[in-house]
C-alpha cells in the first residue's frame, strides 16, 4: 500500500484549484504520477470515501476530499462507518482499529 502518494495527492488536491480541475476532467492523468495500488486508484476514481478511511487516510485531509467530491458532513461520517462494515478494520495510519468500531 503506498499511503503516503494517496495522503500526497489529496493534500495537493485540497490546495490546488488548477489541479483539482485536471483531476475532473482525466484523473488518469492525475494519478499517472503517484504510485498507487489498483485499490487505492478505484478508491479515488469512485471516489469510495469510505475505502479510503479504511485505507489509512488521514481524517482532516479525507475531509476536503470528500467535500470536493459533494459529500455532506454527515455522508462523509456514514461513509466511514459503513466502511467498517464493509471492509473490515482500519488497516494503516492513525486511526488503525483492531476492534471493528474505528475511530468515528
Amino acid at each position: 500500500m503506498s499511503l503516503y502518494y494517496v495522503q500526497k495527492l489529496l493534500y495537493e488536491l485540497n490546495r490546488d484549484e488548477d489541479l483539482q480541475t485536471q483531476f475532473f476532467a482525466d484523473k488518469d492523468s492525475v494519478l499517472a504520477d503517484y504510485k498507487l495500488t489498483e485499490e487505492e486508484r478505484l478508491a479515488l476514481t469512485t471516489p469510495d470515501i469510505g475505502l479510503l478511511y479504511i485505507l489509512g487516510v488521514n481524517g482532516q485531509i479525507l475531509m476536503h476530499y470528500a467535500a470536493m467530491c459533494g459529500y455532506a458532513w454527515p455522508e462523509y461520517i456514514q461513509a466511514m462507518r459503513d466502511a467498517l462494515e464493509k471492509y473490515g478494520n482500519v488497516r494503516a495510519g492513525l486511526y488503525v482499529t483492531t476492534d471493528g468500531k474505528g475511530a468515528v
